[in-house]
């Protein structure tokens, strides 16, 4: 049965519509007007407070002033601010090492290093880069690094003074370094800065058939890398592959993607989700690698290579063994600034290919092993294949 309404119900219906339409457009309006105020004012009151500071500091500073050093430190201060940990300042120099770093170079003398508490405190050579300047000027893998232009590296401390080897292409760097029987004998050396070729990874094989490949991180030529040894480890009998992520930071996302791409079936590798709500997903080709496989994991598993074990769990392509890792599932950018500073801040979260996001939580590993309590603070160059705990359960875990 119709029912008919009355031209008087309708202007009613017709009004509440233009009422509640109006209604809508006005809260988006004022809510949006509301945001305006609210980031005018932020504004206002940092102009306010550097004004006020310039001000106190050009009437009774004693001192000279550097503009450059107080607008880097400011810039500095503002990202501090905001609470992000993976924020960071950088400065046209810093920013120009991070690209090359971040491409596989960078500039130094090209050697591998870790703290050691020798003497006080030293940088010990653990790796010499073939055809760097420090092979070529004669440093040797187990050599103590003990002062830097004249300087202990134990009043240094280990940042400060790995900053110092490095440094422009071209220059000279005098080091002072132990070697020897207790490492007693002092010897002076004389490198000249060069570009160095970061190599990210090292493979080698494990009783005959095992396949061990470390990835130390992840950038740009990582995924090259990756597949070179994939391919000499095949051509050398290796059936099976173990790969060891432990203490890697992560890096690069095309240089994780790139490796992940080359070992996972045809679907996704990434999820992204990114501050305006859509979702970006990266994905790999069909071919893969058919072979049993394992992967090592540590609380230092960080970030791009969190993402590079977990990819291979959510396909169940690999055993994951070790511990809990650190749960860095954020993704940074870097926007360049007018003047070549750069800042790096954190712009989406990333999920693994089926599973949620990991960030604060960490990837559970499916096997878990501890390392022997004597040797949880020991690096693990240092770390016999016979001590390794880890290592050991990874290799009965492929049968």
């Amino acid at each position: 049965m119709n029912r008919k309404i009355s031209l008087g119900a309708a202007l009613i219906f017709v009004s509440f519509a233009v009422l509640l339409t109006f209604m809508i457009t006005f809260v988006n309006a004022n809510n949006r007007y509301n945001k305006v105020l609210e980031d005018t004012a932020l504004n206002d009151k940092i102009d306010y407070k550097l004004s006020e500071l310039d001000k106190q500091v050009n009437a009774n500073y004693i001192g000279t002033t550097d503009n450059q050093k107080i607008a880097d430190s400011v810039a500095d201060g503002y990202v501090r601010g905001l609470g992000d940990k993976y924020a960071q300042y950088m400065t046209p120099d810093e920013y120009a090492q991070y690209i090359s770093s971040n491409q596989g170079k960078m500039v130094g003398i090209g050697v591998e290093v870790l703290y050691n508490d020798f003497d006080g405190g030293v940088i010990e050579v653990t790796s010499v880069t073939p055809g760097s300047p420090a092979e070529e000027g004669g440093m040797l893998v187990g050599d103590y690094i003990y002062k830097i232009e004249g300087d202990l590296v134990s009043s240094l401390g280990y940042t400060e003074s790995v900053n110092r080897v490095k440094g422009e292409t071209g220059t000279d760097v005098n080091l002072t370094v132990l070697r020897g029987d207790n490492h007693s004998q002092e010897v002076q050396l004389t490198f000249t800065r060069a570009e160095v070729k970061v190599e990210t990874v090292k493979y080698r094989i494990i009783n005959g058939s095992i396949g061990y490949v470390k990835i130390k991180e992840f950038n740009a030529e990582t995924g090259n890398e990756f597949k070179a040894a994939m391919t000499d480890l095949a051509n050398q009998g290796a059936v099976k592959y173990i790969f060891d992520v432990r203490d890697d930071p992560g890096g690069d996302l095309g240089g994780v993607t790139q490796t992940l791409d080359y070992l996972l079936p045809e679907g996704p590798i990434i999820r992204i989700d990114y501050k305006d709500g859509h979702e970006e997903v990266i994905s790999s080709d069909a071919n893969e690698v058919a072979a049993p496989m394992a992967v090592l994991v540590n609380g230092n598993t960080a970030s791009a290579a969190e993402l590079f074990c977990s990819a291979l769990k959510d396909y169940k392509k690999a055993t994951l063994v070790g511990v809990k890792t650190f749960g860095k599932g954020t993704m940074q950018s870097i926007l360049q600034l007018s003047d070549n500073s750069a800042l790096k801040i954190s712009v989406a979260k990333y999920k693994p290919p089926f599973s949620d996001n990991y960030d604060g939580i960490g990837v559970t590993p499916n096997v878990e092993v501890q390392l022997p309590d004597d040797l949880k603070t020991v690096s693990l160059d240092k770390i016999t294949d016979d001590q390794d705990t880890q290592l050991q359960a990874a290799i009965s875990a492929l049968g």
